[in-house]
């Protein structure tokens, strides 16, 4: 099924820093492909399962956003060829069935949400028990502040959003659906990981037109007994004060960070994610964490708080398990500049197969995987190439064999799209 094409000897990466985790090299190469163009609106993860035989993806946005507009573009196609469903027209993709969003004062789903994982039930072995682990975006309109249980967010000095001085910065939040049907229709299940009003981080620090703080962009992976969860930390590691604001705090708590939360309560979420806390997983969803400390950018390297516009800081993971490396992979974007601008991709692994309070830390320092100067790339993802064991081994987002394909969006000044370009070969 598979074309053959030339090989580009545009990046040879190789991780064998003395301070890593991981000691032995990990060699990998980019390999010029024929592009694939997705058709389908895509601002995330790239979602997916095989639901029987077919390869299922759920890619898009769906629901309230006052500074974009509502949108339902949170859709599905599938396939028996992985390849096949990349290739679908924007007309080939169709409308699950949502839950609806509630009027801001009312407890229940609130703002857009995108799908950024799946988890499929091992226990259902028709396949169709799907949970989606959501990004989920609100704003002081949408979600307002409730003295109640203190959830929600208060409109003063909030931060510039992306469309301009007058728009507000959104708060992202991770929640879960469930689908019965193999993703036909979601039900929500409630929102698992979020930073409250006290972390935000306001005017007038906060000037790089992001998030005004929250947790987003999850990749979550299956180990043992638990869904292990990589996200992006956008909040204060503490109460926000103006008047002592502290830039290095702020910067010492962000990052890639790591929450769990146990398969069996996957049904009943809420309160049931616990972060890390820098030795166990024992704070709890809407806590102060730690981040992966080896995926920070030093300072002296230009790292430094989310919220300030000359800082960078990696940012979307995308986690796979690589059956032939028997590593895991983690592929990021770079933010360089205001509203997450970057031109590159990184790549990290761990090798440890079973995850928990240590080993879930274990990642390399991140190595260069790609660079497009004068474009903007972010939301990367390694997808199964369309060939044989692909197919046999029910190859998804999540895991993967020596060979994968490369996706990522392009920003430029006219346009955007998501698109694959290259694959990507390892070695041992």
């Amino acid at each position: 099924m598979k074309k053959e094409f030339f090989l580009a000897t545009l990046l040879i990466g190789m991780l064998a820093f003395n301070h890593d985790p991981i000691k032995e090299k990990v060699n990998f190469k980019l390999v010029a492909a024929k592009p694939i163009y997705f058709n389908s609106f895509v601002d995330c993860n790239m979602a997916e399962a095989w639901v029987g035989d077919r390869f299922r993806i759920f890619p898009g946005k769906y629901g309230e956003d006052p500074l974009w507009g509502n949108a339902n573009d949170l859709k599905y196609a599938d396939a028996l060829i992985p390849d096949i469903v990349f290739g679908k027209k924007h007309t080939e993709f169709f409308e699950p069935v949502m839950p609806k969003n509630v009027k801001p004062n009312e407890e229940g789903l609130h703002g857009a949400v995108w799908f950024e994982t799946i988890y499929q039930d091992a226990k259902d072995k028709s396949g169709k028990t799907l949970f989606a682990l959501y990004h989920n975006e609100n704003y002081p309109e949408t979600y307002p502040f409730r003295a109640n249980n203190k959830k929600g967010y208060i409109n003063n000095n909030w931060p510039q959003g992306l469309t301009g001085e007058k728009t507000p910065a959104a708060v992202c939040r991770i929640g879960i659906m469930k689908s019965l049907d193999g993703g036909l229709s979601w039900v929500n299940k409630g929102i698992i990981l979020e930073d409250d009003q006290p972390r935000m981080i306001l005017k007038p620090y906060n000037n790089a037109v992001t998030f005004a703080g929250g947790v987003g962009d999850p990749s979550a992976i299956a180990s043992g007994n638990y869904l292990y969860i990589f996200y992006g930390e956008y909040g204060y590691p503490g109460r926000y004060d103006s008047l002592n604001y502290n830039g290095n705090k702020e910067y010492q708590g962000q990052c890639v960070s790591i929450a769990r939360i146990a398969l069996s309560d996957l049904e009943n979420p809420a309160g049931k994610a616990f972060r890390w806390d820098g030795k166990s997983f024992t704070t709890p969803g809407d806590g102060i964490g730690k981040p992966i400390v080896n995926l920070q950018i030093p300072i002296n390297e230009g790292g430094g708080p989310a919220s300030n516009v000359n800082s960078k800081f990696y940012w979307g993971p995308s986690i796979s398990w690589n059956n032939y490396l028997q590593s895991w992979v983690m592929l990021m974007a770079k933010s360089e500049g205001a509203s997450w601008k970057g031109s590159s991709i990184y790549i990290s692994f761990n090798k440890n197969k079973v995850l928990d309070e240590k080993t879930a830390q274990s990642w390399s320092s991140p190595s260069l995987l790609l660079s497009k100067p004068g474009n903007i790339i972010w939301y990367p993802s390694l997808q199964p190439v369309g060939d044989k064991e692909a197919i046999k081994n029910k190859y998804t987002c999540l895991s993967m064999g020596k060979e994968a394909r490369l996706f990522y969006k392009v920003q430029t000044k006219d346009t955007s799209y998501y698109v694959s370009e290259y694959t990507i070969n390892f070695e041992k």
